[in-house]
Parts: C-alpha cells; sequence; structure tokens
C-alpha cells in the first residue's frame, strides 16, 4: 500500500510513520508533506497513492485549502485532535478520523476497513464544505468570564462557574453553581452568542442553561420538556415542543 502523509509536526508524523511499518511492514510512505503549499505541489503532480493520512491544521492554513485547489481521488483519513462533540460531523459525513494521540490498534482497523472496502474515491465538495463550517466554528473564541456586580465593586466571574442566565422581573443575572446571583450587564440574546454552543443551550426566551446543571428532564404537555437544574430554580424552565429534539440531542451529545 503506497501512502502520503500530511502532518506538520515531526514527532507526529514519525509516530505515525512508525506505527504503519509496525502494523504492514509492506506500506510504502512515498512522502511526508507539512504544509498546504507543499501537499498542493505534490498532489498537483501524477501520483499512484492509494491512501492519504492528513493532519487538520497546517503550518501555513487548513488542510481543507487542498481540496480548493487541487482534485484528489483518493481515500483520507484525517487525524485530528478535535473533542468528541466536533467528530459527529466525520461521523455524520462518513469520513474516516483517527484521534490524537494515534493508537496503534484504531490505526490498525482503520487499515484493516480500507483494504476491506477498497474505496477509490475521494472527499466530496459538500463535506469539505461542511468540515470548513466545523473549523470556522471551532476556531471562534468564545467568553471565559464576566465582569459583574457585587455589592458595590466588580468581580470577574468565570464561565464554568455559571449554572444558568436567566431573566427575573426584566433583569438578567447569572445564576453560579454556589446558587449566588449576579446581574449582567448584557441582554441574554449578546450573552448567548458570546457562549460555546458545547457548553451553553437556550433552553427558552428566559433561559440560556450550561450543561453541567442540568439533573433531569422530564416530558410536559404538547410534547414539551421541563429541565430540573442545579441550583433548583424558582421558576420552571420550559423547552418548547420546536425545540425538544434539538434540545435532547445537544444534551446527549
Amino acid at each position: 500500500m503506497k501512502v502520503v502523509i500530511v502532518e506538520d509536526e515531526l514527532a507526529a508524523s514519525d509516530n505515525l510513520a512508525y506505527l504503519l511499518h509496525a502494523i504492514d511492514d509492506d506500506i510504502e510512505i512515498l512522502k511526508v508533506l507539512d504544509s498546504v503549499k507543499s501537499s498542493v505541489e505534490y498532489f498537483s503532480k501524477p501520483h499512484d497513492l492509494e491512501l492519504i493520512f492528513m493532519d487538520i491544521h497546517l503550518a501555513d492554513g487548513v488542510s481543507f485549502e487542498i481540496f480548493d485547489r487541487v482534485t484528489l481521488n483518493v481515500p483520507v483519513i484525517f487525524t485530528t485532535a478535535y473533542n468528541k462533540y466536533a467528530l459527529k460531523a466525520f461521523k455524520f459525513n462518513s469520513i474516516d478520523y483517527l484521534l490524537k494521540p494515534i493508537d496503534r490498534d484504531e490505526l490498525s482497523d482503520a487499515l484493516e476497513q480500507f483494504k476491506v472496502q477498497n474505496k477509490q474515491k475521494g472527499i466530496t465538495d459538500h463535506q469539505i464544505k461542511d468540515l470548513i463550517d466545523l473549523v470556522g466554528r471551532k476556531t471562534k473564541t468564545y467568553r471565559s468570564t464576566f465582569l459583574v456586580h457585587n455589592r458595590d465593586e466588580m468581580i470577574p466571574l468565570k464561565i464554568e462557574k455559571i449554572a444558568y442566565f436567566r431573566i427575573d422581573t426584566g433583569i438578567v443575572k447569572g445564576i453560579t453553581f454556589d446558587n449566588k446571583s449576579y446581574s449582567m450587564d448584557s441582554n441574554l440574546e449578546d450573552i448567548e452568542e458570546e457562549l460555546d454552543p458545547e457548553l451553553f443551550y437556550r433552553a427558552s426566551r428566559q433561559f440560556i442553561i450550561n450543561r453541567e446543571a442540568i439533573v433531569n428532564i422530564k416530558q410536559y404537555f404538547n410534547g414539551k420538556l421541563i429541565v430540573v437544574v442545579n441550583p433548583v430554580c424558582d421558576k420552571r424552565i420550559v423547552v418548547s415542543k420546536a425545540k425538544a429534539i434539538g434540545f435532547k440531542t445537544w444534551v446527549g451529545s
């Protein structure tokens, strides 16, 4: 099997090459490329490679840019350090990936799957677009701290300490896991834009809740849901029927 590795970290490419040869000494590594530019140059020329291992973040950009500039009609296995939520995009698009640090057994399984399926196709434009969108979301910087009022002073409040945000008598408040309440200077819409959607969910017009604050979810009438949180909220948190499926998917992810 003829393989090309696209990886800008020498230790990572050396480790992958070592594992590949340890699994199958018939594997021939034709080239190790460390940038978008060098990859485009190499893949633009005639080649007889059968499989590509490609890291996502390279020294001069994101590896998806390669597909915008050359046509690759061979299978690609991405190597990535993305977390489990982001990897759902790979699964949804039926794209193979290995999570760093690469495990020998998982690499062996990926090679065996490649041999059995013998995929002679590249990645579609639609798949690449979805992955580019994913990278865009993952590189966005989210708020880590809010400056909140505490009596006659202002204090920095870390995001991970906030169980949920709520509107209480027209005032937006952040409720911490130790059940302290702080008034916020922003409205709930602006706060929602600044929060990591993997950690927080806009459950209703009045509430944004932290995943870690959820105790349980109860069925309500007409397909709605009631969310029980800790610390306990004196107002019922109701998720509408329209948002119920998306909310349950988010909680279960």
